[in-house]
């Protein structure tokens, strides 16, 4: 009789959470076709086309685009930056008061 021992390191398995979602029967349908066209399971599928929509919104709502002339003004503040006003430079010193008193 050969024994066949098993050792598991839990450390190396993400931890999971469960997500549970109600759906009409057509699109687990529509779900369930498109998951087999691919060879997946349902939850393969699901996983996988949820992480990258999620990826897809977050990156579109974190993206800043500028027209080419924001473009230019935004790199031209940054390379030529103007001089500090009066109201400025007393918010310094304030600054520099309150970290000297710190």
């Amino acid at each position: 009789m050969e024994v066949i021992l098993l050792v598991v390191n839990v450390m190396d398995t993400p931890p999971m959470a469960r997500l549970e979602a109600r759906l009409s029967t057509e699109v687990k349908a529509l779900v369930q076709r498109a998951a087999d066209l691919e060879g997946r399971t349902i939850t393969d599928f699901v996983v996988a086309s949820v992480k990258a929509e999620a990826y897809r919104v977050i990156e579109q709502h974190t993206r800043l685009n500028l027209s080419l002339e924001d473009s230019q003004d935004f790199v031209n503040a940054v390379l030529h930056p103007p001089l500090p006003n009066a109201a400025l430079e007393a918010a310094a010193t304030r600054y520099k008061q309150t970290l000297a008193a710190s």
